[in-house]
């Protein structure tokens, strides 16, 4: 349960090493977009990157040129996806979500609902950028990739001063 045999801990440090490396390459080649997770798909990529890493390095089915070919295949589908949304609003509109606002000096109930976003949550999202209640907040968004923007009209607190 605990150790099972040398074998296994040198196959991943011999696997781990050059797939760590290479993948930290493809991801310098596939560009900072690659992990910039502004939408779903991003994401989903992000994660299949990690858990392909993980395979790689555990499962002794999994050959380090398999592994490096998965991760090559979707970072190179995150390159073409992230190609064709850029240049088609049709095919854009299929793959990324539109950002949602949910408040504008007032909470809107009904794209609340729509996304499944209660009042309380606003709140703690509000709380967790600065703003101990609503007041001084203009807007919050549901952005595209799952966050929240918290939107002020009022002068940023610069702490340099």
């Amino acid at each position: 349960m605990f150790f099972d045999d040398w074998s296994g801990l040198l196959r991943v440090i011999l696997v781990g090493v050059p797939a760590y490396v290479l993948l930290i390459g493809m991801l310098r080649v596939a560009g900072k977009r690659s992990l910039a997770k502004l939408n779903a798909f991003d994401l989903i990529v992000t994660i299949a990157l990690g858990s392909t890493l993980a395979t790689v390095l555990l499962s002794s089915d999994v050959a380090l040129a398999e592994g490096l070919a998965a991760m090559a295949l979707l970072l190179g589908m995150q390159f073409v996806v992230a190609w064709a949304i850029s240049r088609s609003e049709r095919l854009e509109g299929l793959v990324k979500a539109e950002p949602t606002l949910l408040y504008r000096h007032g909470f809107l109930a009904s794209a609340m609902l729509k996304e499944r976003v209660s009042a309380d949550e606003l709140l703690q999202v509000a709380r967790r950028d600065g703003y101990a209640d609503l007041a001084a907040v203009t807007a919050i968004v549901l952005e595209s990739d799952g966050s929240f923007s918290v939107l002020s009209d009022a002068p940023e607190f610069d702490a340099k001063r």
